[in-house]
This record gives structure tokens, C-alpha cells and sequence, in this order.
């Protein structure tokens, strides 16, 4: 195994040559991405170096982690990064050994998961993944900050975070989260085109369950333009629930390569919304452990709608659930429930 590459690399401009920003600068904190090198840790961790993630007042020291066969390439990303002279960038943590790369870490983006290849089972990709998770976990456990907001990125990501999770001795559970957020995006950008409004008037839309083909696009009380907004139920079960369902795998069927821009999007919203909160009369989408919401069996990762103040996400209450969701509620919660199964083994 290649030594792990290791690089704390002090960015050269003083604090005070920052007051440019306007602003007085907090303390860095720690930003874990695994899967650095990889395409989506690619078009992340500049975003994130610019402040986009956390604010402009908000230093960062970012904590790459990726295998050590990419190294290399990661080295290379570490140099065009320094040569972006990212004013927030406090240092730089590349490396292949994930007690070094959680050290003190306040945020984690846990991007690299093993894809899933041709002719594979979705229960061998869940096995495969979950030998990964079980070992970060652990890592994160001992040497991670107390207070650290993990997202899962890497699929199948409710399930890897529920054993990522289940290693988890020191730290309070509700810090570990995955990632339906893409999917909320996907869902808000298809009724905006609809209605023919911008993305960002439409308010009160949700993805409950797994982020797979299950998922469930959840729309019953949208708004639009902060009016009660209603689009043809044929469209919606025709078109629209299997547009969001479906995109990853058209974008790939086009692109020939799965979602990466608008997945490592995705990932940075989640943590900018869990940080500064959602909009008042508004809620988001999360993949949480459930505390029995909407009948989901307790302790699933599971995507809900929620609202987030002062850092803290609750599941929103009381969403009329009418038969035409139940059905299709009932299906995701049965995904979940084997996929728990198949890694029961690893959850002892």
C-alpha cells in the first residue's frame, strides 16, 4: 500500500489581508471530502474552497481522502487548488489514511462509495459498501470532532449511512445524514418548467424514502410564487415521478457517466442549508434515521421533509398522505427494510 500522502499546506495570505470580505472572520473549521479525486469530489471541493458551501466569512481547512492508487491524481488537485490562492483556504490535508483525513473534522462529505458494475446485485453492492462504511465509521468515531455534520453521498447512500451510523458510539446519531437533496433539486427544477416559474418559487415540495427508483416526489401542498399550485395528475404519475425517479440513469445513458456536478450541488446544499437553516413557510429534503414519522419503522435512513434552525433538522408533521402516496410510501419503506436486512450482519 502507497504511503499515505499528507500535506498541510498554510495558505500564504494573512487574516488581515481578508478584510477585503467585509466581514470578520470565524475560525476555520474542517471539511472531510472522501472520494476527492473522483469526479464529483472534482467539481465539490473548489466550490467549497470558494466559501459557496459555508459563507464568506467561514475559513476552511479541507481534508481530502481518497485511495492511495489516486493519490496522484489527488496531488494534482491539491495543486490547482493552491493555485486558485482561495483567500478562505486555511490548509490542506491530502491523504490515504482515514485516521489522519477525519482528524478533527467538523464537516464530512463522504462522496467515494465502490460503484456498482456490470452484472452486479444490488445486495453484493450493498455488502461491498458496506465493508467500506463500517471502516470510516469507526474512524470518524475516534478521531472526528464531537460536533461533525456528516452527509453520505456514496450509493446506496440511506444504507451506507445507516451503517456508517451504526458504528457511531460518541457522537449523537442525527449528525449523520444522506443525501436526497439532488433528487429535491431535480423534482424543483421539472414543476418549475411546468409552471413555467423560476426554480426558486417553488416552495413546499419533499422526497420521501430511498434515494433509488423508489423514491417518492412529494407535492401535494407545493407553492408557487407563495400560491397553492396544482399540475395534471396524469403528468405528474406519467412524466414527472418517473422523470426525478429516472434521471440518474438518464443522465448517464447520455452523458455515459453518472451525475457529478449537480451531485457534488447537491451535497454542498445540504450542508448550506443545514447550517443556516431553511426558509421560513418552507422545507427541504433529508435522508435522517426516523423516529417512526409517516410509519417509516424506526431507525431507517430515511428521506424526509424537513425544516432546520440553528443547525438542528425536524421531520415536518402532519403532511396529508393521500392512498396514491401511501402506495407508493409503502414500496420505498419496503427497499429499506431489505436493504437493512441484507446488511443486518454488519449492524450487530
Amino acid at each position: 500500500m502507497q504511503k499515505y500522502l499528507q500535506k498541510a499546506i498554510t495558505n500564504q495570505l494573512t487574516r488581515a489581508s481578508l478584510a477585503h470580505f467585509g466581514q470578520q472572520l470565524k475560525p476555520p473549521v474542517r471539511v472531510a471530502i472522501t472520494g476527492a479525486a473522483g469526479q464529483i469530489g472534482y467539481s465539490l471541493i473548489f466550490r467549497v474552497a470558494s466559501g459557496e458551501m459555508l459563507g464568506p466569512n467561514q475559513p476552511v481547512i479541507l481534508h481530502l481522502i481518497d485511495l492511495p492508487f489516486a493519490m496522484t491524481a489527488l496531488n494534482g488537485v491539491v495543486m490547482e487548488i493552491q493555485d486558485c490562492a482561495f483567500p478562505l483556504v486555511q490548509g490542506i490535508v491530502a491523504t490515504d489514511n482515514q485516521q489522519v483525513g477525519f482528524k478533527d473534522v467538523n464537516y464530512a462529505l463522504l462522496v467515494g462509495a465502490k460503484p456498482r458494475g456490470p452484472g452486479m446485485e444490488r445486495g453484493d453492492l450493498l455488502k461491498d459498501n458496506g465493508k467500506i462504511f463500517t471502516e470510516t465509521g469507526k474512524y470518524i468515531n475516534d478521531h472526528a470532532s464531537r460536533d461533525i455534520k456528516v452527509v453520505v453521498v456514496g450509493n446506496p447512500c440511506n444504507t451506507n449511512c445507516l451503517i456508517l451510523a451504526n458504528q457511531i458510539k460518541d457522537i449523537p446519531k442525527e449528525n449523520f445524514t444522506a443525501m436526497t437533496r439532488l433528487d429535491h433539486n431535480r423534482a424543483q427544477h421539472q414543476l418549475a418548467d411546468k409552471l413555467g416559474v423560476h426554480t426558486s418559487d417553488i416552495r413546499k415540495i419533499a422526497i420521501f424514502g430511498n434515494h433509488s427508483p423508489t423514491m417518492v416526489p412529494y407535492i401535494d401542498q407545493m407553492t408557487a410564487k407563495n400560491h397553492k399550485a396544482t399540475v395534471d395528475q396524469q403528468w405528474v404519475t406519467q412524466t414527472f415521478i418517473p422523470t426525478v425517479q429516472q434521471r440518474g440513469a438518464e443522465i448517464i445513458k447520455a452523458r455515459k457517466l453518472s451525475s457529478a456536478a449537480s451531485a457534488g450541488n447537491a451535497a454542498m446544499n445540504h450542508i448550506t442549508t443545514w447550517v443556516n437553516g431553511t426558509a421560513e413557510g418552507d422545507y427541504t429534503s433529508m435522508a435522517i434515521p426516523s423516529d417512526g414519522s409517516y410509519g417509516v419503522p424506526k431507525g431507517l435512513i430515511f428521506s424526509f421533509p424537513v425544516t432546520v434552525k440553528n443547525g438542528k433538522y425536524s421531520i415536518v408533521q402532519g403532511l396529508p398522505i393521500s392512498p396514491f402516496y401511501q402506495g407508493l410510501l409503502d414500496k420505498t419503506i419496503k427497499e429499506l427494510v431489505d436493504e437493512r436486512i441484507a446488511v443486518d450482519h454488519l449492524l450487530k
